[in-house]
């Protein structure tokens, strides 16, 4: 999270895996979870990460897959443009968000069920497969909630 007062300027890639049918899965994205203290409240949302300055989004999605879960994508197409506004662990926050939408270059990634990466020393995350439905149900919270527009 930045300063307060800042607006942060974030790429993310919407990965889907399934073709939507009433196969045994279902339809699934992949996402990162994260947990709000204060809220006690687990959530998901989207990988990616910050725009560095001077860096496009779309060279940012790519970075972000690389440095968090060396991977690479392919496929990718810009989808559209977010602006989110929350609060998380009991700070106002305010998002720009550059949503792609893209497949893993590897198939590797799609038998995954979850992996462990570090954004920094002290900040482990998880990164998981899930049912569409489970966020369409309200089972999982989905963030940001504008996101459904994209599914």
């Amino acid at each position: 999270m930045n300063k307060s007062g800042e607006i942060r300027v974030l790429s993310l890639g919407l990965i889907r895996d399934g073709d939507g049918s009433a196969n045994a899965k279902g339809e699934r994205i992949f996402v990162s979870e994260g947990y709000d203290p204060v809220k006690q409240e687990t959530f998901y949302r989207a990988l990616g990460g910050g725009v560095e300055f001077g860096e496009t989004s779309r060279l940012a999605l790519e970075r972000e897959f690389q440095e968090e879960i060396q991977a690479d994508l392919t496929n990718i197409r810009y989808l559209g443009c977010i602006e989110n506004l929350f609060t998380f662990n009991g700070r106002q926050g305010h998002e720009i968000i550059q949503l792609y939408q893209c497949d893993f270059a590897e198939p590797k990634f799609y038998q995954l069920e979850s992996l462990v990466f570090s954004e920094s020393e002290t900040h482990k995350h998880r990164a998981l497969w899930i049912e569409i439905s489970r966020f369409k149900s309200r089972e999982l919270r989905l963030v940001p909630e504008v996101f459904f527009e994209y599914l």
